[in-house]
């Protein structure tokens, strides 16, 4: 069964049903949609999501439950089964101007709520919509977190990102958060990505991650990190303290230095050998997700549009850890006018399902090294596959041993297209500059 996890950034959940045809034919396993709780239904801007007005809600510019629901069924039906993960944002509530802005849903909702009782009833996931959820004594109220204090633990847990209201770790709060993330589970979710885990404390971590209610559902998080600095304050410690997954910011960081000018892809070869990826078990992969071309602060940690691609067919291409390929619908076009059309539906890329078609051939078998040098990097997986990628701007050939490699059989590169008949304890392999490839058994 295929693991391989698609993001659907910011599609709304009728398209999402409409095109799981597509999505099943290019052979993924999971779907991670949008954040789900109650936020501006009237905002098309794919932010707006991440700011939550009511956790007993399930309504936004997305859809609402009842396609919810549909989508959960359509998933779960069929021979083709695919995993439903929900993006959950907990850790703060909706940046609103308005004079009660740290009650919410606040007293115009509540009257929204009375006035379009039938829409309300209908998108509610629990509890009692004629009162409040949270008020002032719900929030942290120690501020903004300043630019001198990203390093420092305790703030970035805290504080507030960017006025957003960071809901405190009280037994009211976390009696709510366990409650909704319950009643979501009930609902048929596989598992959650939970948002800005950094920034949530341990506390309200083990308070839904070790309910009764979520066993079994896959839990993953967002440590973001973008040095070693960062890791040992935040991912160390997430590491340590809970069993959550996690994006694999240490091995995305490892793979833009090796795909650097001067980079190496040795360092590729055994990251979690050397401290240069998270344990495989707790690992989501990623080459692009959607922070990177979204916040300004991180776009310089975007891969070039070749070593993307060429990081793709190493992430899907290895063992461990859960890939994740991100598809949009052009969202940071009108910001960054050279992102057309670079990630928007990607999901059935070619090549992508070329490499997904591979991943769920070899899922489960072993990863030997072939060959590393600092410009190609070769790897077997069991008998039947093997991944070639060369990051250099010259051809290169290269000879490796074929044990543990079925003999006299065709073997074809799904990427290119390509055939090519293994014999004898040595081959050599033809690779074009800046260019991968994944070699299946016939």
């Amino acid at each position: 069964m295929s693991d391989v996890v698609l993001h659907v950034f910011n599609w709304k959940y009728q398209e999402i049903i409409d095109r799981l045809g597509e999505i099943r034919e290019a052979g993924y396993g999971a779907l991670l949609i949008p954040p789900i709780l109650y936020s501006n239904v009237n905002a098309h801007e794919w932010w707006q999501r991440y700011q939550p007005k009511d956790y007993r809600v399930l309504l936004s510019h997305l859809g609402g439950k009842k396609e919810l629901e549909e989508l959960i069924k359509q998933c779960h039906t069929g021979e083709h089964k695919l995993k439903v993960y929900a993006d959950i944002v907990i850790n703060h509530m909706a940046n609103e101007h308005r004079d009660d802005r740290l009650n919410f849903p606040g007293e115009a909702e509540l009257a929204n709520y009375r006035h379009n009782r039938d829409l309300f009833e209908a998108n509610k996931l629990y509890g009692d919509l004629n009162e409040g959820l949270f008020s002032g004594h719900d929030f942290n109220r120690s501020g903004n977190i300043q630019d001198h204090e990203w390093s420092d633990r305790h703030r970035v847990i805290y504080g507030d990102i960017s006025d957003l209201p960071d809901l405190r770790d009280s037994p009211w709060v976390l009696l709510q958060q366990r409650t909704m993330l319950a009643a979501l589970a009930e609902m048929g979710f596989d598992g959650f990505r939970i948002d800005a885990i950094k920034h949530i404390s341990k506390r309200m971590i083990d308070n839904f991650a070790d309910s009764d209610s979520l066993a079994g559902r896959y839990l993953f998080g967002e440590v973001l990190t973008t040095n070693d600095h960062e890791e040992r304050i935040f991912l160390d410690p997430f590491l340590e303290e809970t069993w959550i997954s996690a994006y694999d910011f240490r091995l995305f960081q490892t793979i833009r230095k090796a795909f650097e000018m001067g980079g190496s892809l040795r360092k590729l070869a055994r990251p979690e050998n050397e401290n240069n990826g998270l344990p495989w078990s707790r690992s989501v992969t990623f080459v692009v997700n959607h922070d990177l071309p979204h916040n300004d602060d991180f776009r310089h940690l975007l891969l070039d549009r070749t070593d993307e691609n060429l990081a793709y067919a190493y992430i899907v291409g290895k063992d461990g850890g859960l890939p994740l390929i991100y598809s949009d619908h052009n969202e940071s076009v009108h910001r960054h006018p050279e992102d057309h059309d670079r990630w928007c539906d990607a999901f059935k890329r070619d090549d992508i399902k070329r490499m997904i078609r591979f991943h769920n051939q070899v899922q489960g078998k072993p990863m030997t090294i072939l060959y590393e040098s600092d410009l190609v990097l070769i790897f077997r997986r069991g008998d039947c596959g093997i991944v070639a990628i060369n990051k250099g701007g010259d051809h290169a050939s290269v000879e490796f041993s074929t044990h543990g490699l079925q003999q006299s059989t065709v073997y074809e590169d799904v990427i290119n297209h390509n055939h090519m008949t293994l014999e004898g304890d040595r081959f050599n392999l033809s690779i074009n500059p800046r260019t991968a490839q994944m070699w299946l058994a016939q």
